[in-house]
C-alpha cells in the first residue's frame, strides 16, 4: 500500500476509535488510541478489506528492456512475475504490514514497481525498464558477480534471499524458542524431529518467500560399521538436479531420471564421511537425500554448468519434463502419496558458456508466451521441451489459485 494511502487509513482508524471512545463516556486524550486493542482490531479489518479489493490487471504480456547483459535478470523476473501468489502479494503492498523491520524495504519496493509496470499498464506500455531495480539489487547484494552465463540461478537465489530479509516477519536477532539437543534421533520419530527443526527455522526466518518457495530436505546417513541411522534436515528454495550423461548421441533424458540421480544412495568413504554418533569416529557410510517438506512453488535447477579445475562446461543434453502432474511423492517420506505439480514457467539458456542468452516461457490464461527481453510472442507447448531448459517453475496442485 502506498504511504499516502496507509496514512489516510491510519487517520480514519484513529478518528473512528475516538468517536467510539467518546460514545462510551471516556475522554480520547486519556486513551492511547494507537496502542489500544480497539485500534488494532479496526485497523486489521480495514487492511483485510483493502487487500481483498480485486486487482485491476492487464495480461502481463510486457517485455523487459535489456540494460546491459541483463537477459538473465529479465528471464527470471518474468518467471517470478507469473508466480501469481507472489505477484499479488507485491502489488497489494501487503509486505508493508507483514514485515517486522522498520527499515524501508528498498529492493522489494523496486521489485514491486517492475511488477506493476508489467501488470498494471493500460495497454500503452510494451516494455518496462528494470534499470533502477537492477541498480538497487547490486547495491543490496554487492557480492553478486554478474555477467556470467550461469547467472540466472545465482541471481534468483540472491534475489529471493534479499527479498526475504527485507520482509521477514521475525526480528533480525531473535533467540530460538526451542533448543534441540543432540542426539535427537533416539527421542524423536523422523517426522517429529523434522517438524521441530522446521519450527526452529520459522522462528528466525518467516516471510512470504518462505511460505511459497521453501521446502525441507532430509539427508539420511547409514553407518556401514554399526548400522546406525542418523538424519539431518536442511531448508531449500530450489532443487539443483544433476543431468545424467547420455550414453546414446541425441538421447533425451527425463526429469524423473534427474530426480532419481539426485536421490540415489551415495557411498561415502571413511575420509569423506561425517562422524558416526554411535562409533564416535569417521566410518564408511551411505547417504541418501529425500524431500521431507514440499514447497508450494517448486523451483528446479537443471545443473547444465559444470566447473572443473580449469574451465566451465555446459551440458546440452535434452531433458523432457511434464507440463502437468509432476509427481514428487516417490521422493518424499514413505507412504506420503502423490504430490503433484503443474509447470507455469521455464527459464531457458541458449548458446555456450562464453556467449549465451536467457529467455523465458510462461503459462498464460490461453496457452504460453515467450519472453525475449523486450520481445513478447506466443510459443506452442511442443517448443517448451528443448536442450535449453535451465530453471523450471512448478506450482503444487493443491495450492493452485485461479489463474487470471
Amino acid at each position: 500500500m502506498p504511504r499516502a494511502e496507509s496514512t489516510a487509513m491510519d487517520n480514519s482508524c484513529q478518528a473512528l476509535c475516538r468517536n467510539l471512545v467518546t460514545q462510551n463516556g471516556l475522554q480520547p486524550e486519556n486513551v492511547d488510541i494507537s496502542q489500544s486493542v480497539l485500534y488494532t482490531s479496526i485497523m486489521g479489518l480495514l487492511l483485510v478489506t483493502d487487500n481483498e479489493k480485486e486487482l485491476q490487471l492487464g495480461n502481463g504480456q510486457v517485455g523487459l528492456r535489456n540494460v546491459g547483459n541483463t537477459c538473465f535478470l529479465n528471464a527470471i523476473v518474468q518467471c517470478l512475475s507469473h508466480t501469481r501468489s507472489l505477484r499479488d502479494y507485491c502489488l497489494m503492498r501487503t509486505y508493508l504490514q507483514d514485515k517486522h523491520s522498520n527499515q524501508e524495504p528498498v529492493l522489494m519496493n523496486e521489485f514491486t514497481k517492475v511488477l506493476a509496470g508489467l501488470w498494471e499498464c493500460d495497454g500503452g506500455e510494451t516494455t518496462v525498464n528494470p534499470g533502477k531495480f537492477y541498480h538497487v539489487f547490486k547495491d543490496s547484494v554487492p557480492y553478486f558477480s554478474g555477467y556470467c552465463q550461469e547467472d540466472a540461478q545465482e541471481f534468483l537465489r540472491f534475489l529471493l534471499d534479499r527479498l526475504h530479509t527485507e520482509i521477514n516477519r521475525r526480528p533480525s536477532k531473535r533467540p530460538p524458542v526451542m533448543e534441540i539437543k543432540e542426539p535427537t534421533y533416539t527421542r524423536f520419530r523422523i517426522s517429529e524431529e523434522a517438524f521441530a527443526m522446521w519450527q526452529k527455522h520459522l522462528d528466525r526466518d518467516d516471510s512470504k518467500i518462505v511460505d511459497l518457495f521453501s521446502g525441507q530436505l532430509r539427508s539420511s546417513l547409514h553407518c556401514s560399521v554399526c548400522s546406525h541411522y542418523s538424519n539431518t534436515f536442511d531448508v531449500f528454495c530450489d532443487l539443483s538436479l544433476p543431468i545424467p550423461k547420455k550414453s546414446d548421441y541425441g538421447r533425451t533424458v527425463t526429469l524423473r531420471e534427474c530426480l532419481d540421480l539426485f536421490s540415489q544412495e551415495e557411498k561415502l568413504d571413511q575420509e569423506n564421511s561425517p562422524m558416526c554418533e554411535r562409533c564416535n569416529r569417521r566410518t564408511e557410510s551411505t547417504k541418501r537425500l529425500s524431500i521431507q517438506r514440499f514447497p508450494r512453488i517448486l523451483v528446479i535447477h537443471l545443473n547444465r554448468f559444470a566447473m572443473s579445475r580449469y574451465s566451465i562446461s555446459k551440458s546440452t543434453v535434452p531433458v523432457s519434463f511434464p507440463l502437468n502432474g509432476l509427481d514428487l511423492g516417490p521422493f518424499g517420506p514413505v507412504d506420503c502419496g502423490p504430490v503433484l505439480y503443474d509447470l507455469y514457467a521455464v527459464c531457458n539458456h541458449s548458446g555456450t558458456v562464453n556467449m549465451g542468452h536467457y529467455t523465458a516461457a510462461c503459462r498464460e490464461e490461453e496457452g504460453w508466451c515467450y519472453y525475449n527481453d523486450s520481445c513478447v510472442g506466443e510459443i506452442t507447448e511442443d517448443k517448451l521441451q528443448s536442450n535449453q531448459a535451465y530453471v523450471l517453475f512448478y506450482e503444487r496442485k493443491s495450492c493452485n489459485i485461479t489463474r487470471k
